[in-house]
């Protein structure tokens, strides 16, 4: 497929906007507190997103968690620090909090991708109609969508929070080409999720993009296999 579709639905967080890799944040901050820790600040840190991908990964969890992001971050960290305590006395319940709030705070300092914002609305220039849809909390998404002055730029914004509903459900996605006046065969899906943004999209007749912004490729012993694959949003228009 090399011509534009009639219409893209996108994601937000890490398609759009990124808050910068995981990973070198957890890093970072347990540089921070290496004089506590049992092991290296690498390995501290790789365990610790070892955890939080593994936390994650559970969609029902996902579910229940993703409208409370501070209080299940710290709840990761807490579970890592419980394990090391023995080894590590000095990771007190105050000290896991204190990291898990900043990891937070640190996630929630966006910015968009470079490029994002300009693919957009070279999109809607060329006639492209677009939607937004985002999982997560009301409150949380409209802010970011306000923030980077989003919404004018969308023929539809669909946040969960707001919805009642989200990504992986057909109906997230059905609702937001019934907003826009398309079928599945016209739509492309853009994200980072390759369950939510390709896999579940798939399924239904659309043409899956997966963003992977971090450049690792498909993981392995993944069975989804993206329609395409892309770096950055400005591929989107080669």
């Amino acid at each position: 497929m090399t011509s534009l579709p009639r219409a893209i639905l996108f994601d937000l967080d890490d398609t759009i906007i990124s808050a910068g890799p995981r990973s070198l944040l957890l890093r970072n901050l347990a540089e921070e507190i290496a004089h506590l820790l049992p092991m290296p600040p690498e390995e501290a840190a790789q365990a610790l997103e070892a955890a939080n991908r593994e936390f994650w990964s559970d969609q029902e969890r996902h579910r229940q968690w993703r409208f409370r992001l501070q209080a299940a971050r710290v709840a990761i960290v807490e579970q890592a620090f419980e394990r090391w305590r023995p080894q590590a006395p000095g990771l007190t319940r105050e000290v896991a909090y204190a990291f898990g709030a900043r990891f937070h705070r640190l996630r929630e300092e966006n910015a968009c991708f470079p490029g994002a914002v300009e693919t957009i609305d070279e999109l809607r220039a060329r006639g492209v109609r677009l939607a937004l849809v985002t999982n997560g909390a009301a409150d949380a998404q409209r802010a970011k969508v306000a923030r980077f002055d989003l919404a004018r730029r969308f023929d539809h914004v669909q946040i969960e929070g707001e919805a009642g509903f989200g990504k992986p459900e057909e109906r997230a996605y059905r609702h937001a080409m019934e907003a826009l006046g398309i079928h599945p065969e016209d739509t492309w899906m853009v994200g980072d999720n390759l369950e939510w943004e390709v896999a579940a999209p798939q399924r239904l007749g659309i043409f899956g993009i997966w963003h992977d912004h971090l450049g690792e490729g498909l993981p392995s012993g993944v069975d989804v296999r993206p329609d395409r694959i892309i770096r950055t949003l400005p591929e989107l228009l080669g």
